[in-house]
């Protein structure tokens, strides 16, 4: 039995190393073939989300955002933050996912949230998603992630 590659959403345990860094390679890379073999008539097939980006939305940015180079926020067992960095989770609207910068208590994430929220909205803007930056509950920000036009 072969394990199932899973792009970390912020929601898991942490995942890092030498070879956490080739499978999200890889997967990238097939994510990007799957977008030139569906978008074959779009000017630039490579920045369109393909359907099956579109059905699975938190996968598929969550996958963008490690590719792209941003840590993933952690869990550990009990449910606190045990690392900083995005979050992405479904929105409250059909067709959207959120993105947070979330980190253990006293980390620093709410004063590093708007540069790496920017940072990701640009990264997510380069692949064909719009992604719109909120101030939510407490004053967090959050991006707001769905299609482009």
């Amino acid at each position: 039995m072969t394990d199932v590659f899973e792009p970390a959403d912020g929601d898991g345990a942490q995942v890092s190393g030498a070879g956490r860094a080739a499978e999200v390679r890889t997967a990238f890379e097939g994510l990007l073939q799957i977008r030139r073999v569906t978008n074959a008539t779009a000017a630039d097939p490579a920045a369109v989300p393909a359907p099956w980006e579109l059905n699975r939305m938190v996968r598929a940015v969550s996958l963008a955002l490690e590719a792209a180079g941003f840590p993933p926020s952690a869990v550990g067992a009990d449910g606190t933050r045990t690392a900083t960095g995005y979050r992405v989770r479904p929105g409250e609207r059909p067709a959207t996912v959120y993105v947070e910068w979330l980190g253990p208590p006293g980390g620093g994430a709410a004063q590093a949230e708007e540069a790496e929220l920017t940072a990701c909205a640009a990264a997510l803007g380069r692949l064909g998603w719009e992604a719109l930056l909120y101030r939510g509950p407490r004053r967090r920000r959050f991006l707001e992630v769905e299609r482009g036009v």
